[in-house]
């Protein structure tokens, strides 16, 4: 038989009361999600500005000499402090004691640390013409952007110098680097030189080569400025950074005799560290201790 057709009386809509209506109403207008076309008229964000290569260069140096500047502005201040508020000396020779030359040290680590934190992703934080031109040797950074960053060390430098001298009071003299009356002038530019390449060999490796503790690279360049230091300060003023040893003497516009010790030292230390480098890595040393980390970021157990 033919199916018939039915006719079925619709449904009235579902009586809603006008409570529900209302906060019906209430969620649509505060809905996120646009209802008309005047609601997708967002502007776009603006595509960031690439730097050509000389901004980048600028922008680097602008990053060394606020760096710089802060580093040793801090570091500077603290030494001058400790000098002042001094309440023992040696009973060997009446120079600073043991303990003055550690807390000059931590501050000089410390500060070095804490900067190197802040600026690392502008410029490096490298903050030493040292640690620059072994940067450059190793490979690491391109030789034009050293024209820029030194002469930025070097003017920050003087410029800490001077303001903790307009700043504080004492004589900034008081924190320039100079040989213990036992230390020969040669045995002060191989102190130098050895300490100065134990810090450039730890920025290289934990800065430069990249790997998943990379990101706590200021904590160890800072500590490795603090060790070198303790052995150091009494012995050649542990300066491991021409910049550190120039601001301080062209404020004071006191130089002594050998202040070229505190270029040579250092220059040759990380001459030595990206040297050994180099050496390390054209033997690919990731295979000679296997399961470490990797510079490629994957990690093998």
């Amino acid at each position: 038989m033919p199916r018939m057709n039915t006719y079925r009386e619709p449904k009235p809509p579902p009586h809603r009361s006008r409570s529900h209506q209302r906060s019906q109403s209430q969620s649509e207008n505060s809905s996120p999600l646009p209802r008309n076309e005047s609601d997708y008229d967002v502007p776009a964000p603006e595509p960031k500005k690439h730097l050509s290569s000389l901004e980048g260069h600028f922008v680097a140096a602008s990053g060394e000499f606020v760096g710089t500047f802060m580093f040793l502005y801090f570091a500077f201040a603290g030494q001058l402090m400790i000098i002042n508020q001094a309440s023992d000396r040696s009973i060997l020779n009446g120079a600073a004691s043991s303990q003055q030359n550690i807390f000059v040290a931590l501050v000089y680590g410390f500060s070095l640390l804490v900067n190197v934190w802040a600026f690392f992703r502008i410029s490096g934080g490298l903050f030493n013409p040292a640690v620059t031109v072994g940067m450059v040797v190793a490979g690491q950074l391109p030789f034009i952007r050293s024209l820029f960053l030194i002469p930025a060390q070097l003017l920050a430098c003087m410029c800490a110098g001077g303001i903790v001298q307009a700043m504080f009071p004492g004589d900034i003299s008081a924190v320039n680097t100079s040989l213990s009356q036992d230390t020969s002038i040669a045995q002060g530019v191989f102190i130098e030189m050895f300490m100065t390449a134990e810090l450039v060999f730890v920025v290289l490796m934990l800065a430069a080569e990249k790997s998943k503790s990379t990101f706590l690279a200021p904590i160890g360049i800072g500590l490795a400025l603090f060790v070198a230091m303790m052995g150091g300060v009494y012995f050649t003023g542990g300066s491991l950074n021409p910049a550190r040893s120039f601001g301080p003497a062209v404020a004071s516009a006191s130089f002594v005799g050998y202040h070229w010790i505190y270029w040579v030292g250092p220059l040759l230390g990380a001459l030595l560290a990206s040297a050994y480098y180099r050496f390390v890595k054209h033997f690919n040393y990731e295979q000679a201790n296997p399961g470490q980390d990797s510079s490629g970021g994957h990690f093998s157990a």
